[in-house]
């Protein structure tokens, strides 16, 4: 979408976004049937890595019920308490076996490559629909495959390292909490407040990360470290509707695992029908994340485009 159409579009809030986001698929079936057809892959994925995964995880889960993880308190820790340490340690290791994060992390690589690819197509196709465009980006797509899927996935192999970190140093924090919390003392506080900020900026740093990867779809030219250098430039304002959007994306695949593992225990093992399920409202949650954070993109590119112009006219001036 060029300069022109992007200033006749209106400012969107985050309602705005979310309305605007609902209307393409309402309005297009072929954009549902479309997707329906791109996303099995990934949805056959997911099944898979989510049945593995939650059946270990409920399995270990059941057999450490009976031996909990020692809980000494932050000043046995403070004072080198390394037995205490080392104890805390097996038991995660016990938790999480080599075997599991084998599989996961190869399972993981195979859907990212799944995931990039409908997301390409679904911004890509969700764009044309929301410039109104006569011609779809699917015959470009696959005409120039190679060189439409080698922008994005460098700028998600960034985004990818950078999630990985932020999500490490939440859950070294979480697990400091943890072990600190029969003795709360003001560094429990500490490492909670800490915790809560570093979530926030993480969710926050999401939406910049996710309108790069869009940045690097609709224009081929930026990728890497330039698309997230013009996300974070350009939502410079925005901030706060991108926080949002991410928000409840994230709650709403936070809330689909968590159900699915409940579940699961309840049971005493994985249900089937509600992996499937949980796999297709994912997938359905995933397509939508994407066509808000397009539009979230142009909205954000008219603001700036309207600033510039205001700056412009009043250095004329």
């Amino acid at each position: 979408m060029d300069d022109s159409r992007i200033a006749m579009k209106e400012k969107l809030e985050f309602v705005g976004i979310i309305k605007e986001a609902l209307k393409i698929p309402i309005k297009n079936p072929k954009f549902i049937f479309t997707i329906l057809l791109t996303f099995f892959p990934l949805f056959c994925s997911l099944c898979l890595h989510e049945t593995m995964f939650q059946r270990a995880l409920i399995e270990s889960l059941r057999s450490q019920a009976d031996d909990p993880p020692p809980h000494e308190g932050f000043v046995s820790i403070y004072r080198y308490s390394w037995p205490s340490l080392y104890g805390f340690r097996g038991w995660i290791g016990n938790f999480i076996s080599g075997k599991l994060l084998v599989q996961s992390f190869t399972l993981l690589a195979i859907i990212h490559l799944f995931d990039l690819l409908n997301t390409i197509i679904t911004v890509s196709t969700a764009s044309a629909i929301y410039a109104q465009e006569k011609e779809t980006l699917t015959k470009p797509f696959i005409e120039n495959k190679v060189a439409l899927f080698k922008g994005p996935l460098i700028t998600s192999i960034y985004a990818l390292l950078l999630n990985s970190l932020a999500l490490v140093g939440l859950f070294t924090l979480s697990i400091n909490i943890y072990v600190m919390w029969s003795a709360f003392t003001f560094f429990t506080l500490t490492y909670m407040l800490v915790f809560v900020a570093l979530f926030t900026k993480y969710i926050e740093w999401s939406a910049v990360w996710n309108t790069g990867i869009v940045i690097s779809i609709l224009e081929q030219n930026k990728h890497g470290d330039v698309a997230l250098g013009v996300s974070a430039y350009i939502s410079r304002g925005s901030r706060k509707r991108g926080f949002l959007i991410m928000l409840v994306f994230f709650a709403w695949s936070f809330g689909l695992r968590l159900s699915s593992l409940c579940v699961g225990w309840q049971k005493g093992n994985v249900v089937i029908e509600v992996i499937l399920a949980q796999a297709c409202l994912d997938c359905l949650g995933s397509v939508m994340k994407w066509v808000a954070f397009m539009i979230y993109f142009y909205d954000c590119k008219k603001r700036f485009i309207e600033k510039k112009f205001d700056g412009s006219a009043e250095g004329k001036a």
